[in-house]
């Protein structure tokens, strides 16, 4: 039998990459808004901001603690502006040491947070909004209470979790791919 023998060629090892043009750590499929991304950064940025005007503007009026869902919607803008705020300073520490902040445990508790917080947040507005109408509309009392200040608070409640969604979903999304 003629078969032929397979013959060993050598192969060359491609050329190592230089540091600076691949750092170590740093992956092709970050996606922006994820943790340790800039745009993760500007999205926690935008959570405490709309967070911390809700809160604002809800304690600004001398009413809001004679109904609990203004209450509720105080408590859930205070944890959603330490929650996000302490996730921005995890962020700019993960930029600046070039770190990544996807492992799966990390994971796990940046979902469960984001889930948490962006239901307490959303049952708070919708709460509040569902209030503010019944003051204003139904009720006709806008002129004994301060109808303008809630339906801002209320506002910036409902775009900071239009600002924590993204999180939310793009962490969950990451986890589910692991």
């Amino acid at each position: 039998m003629f078969a032929s023998r397979p013959a060993v060629h050598p192969v060359e090892a491609p050329p190592l990459a230089d540091a600076a043009e691949n750092p170590l750590g740093v992956r092709m499929k970050d996606v922006q808004g994820m943790p340790g991304t800039p745009g993760g950064l500007a999205l926690r940025l935008v959570q405490f901001a709309f967070a911390v005007a809700a809160l604002g503007v809800m304690t600004s009026t001398s009413d809001f603690p004679s109904v609990t869902a203004f209450c509720s919607l105080v408590a859930a803008a205070i944890l959603q502006g330490l929650w996000s705020i302490s996730l921005a300073f995890l962020d700019v520490y993960a930029l600046l040491v070039r770190r990544c902040l996807r492992n799966r445990r990390a994971l796990c508790w940046f979902t469960i947070g984001d889930g948490i917080t962006a239901t307490l947040t959303f049952a708070s507005a919708c709460a509040s909004a569902g209030i503010t109408v019944l003051i204003s509309n139904d009720l006709n009392l806008c002129s004994e209470n301060h109808c303008t200040s809630f339906e801002t608070a209320a506002a910036m409640a409902f775009i900071g979790w239009f600002a924590v969604s993204p999180s939310f979903l793009l962490n969950l999304w990451s986890l589910a791919c692991r």
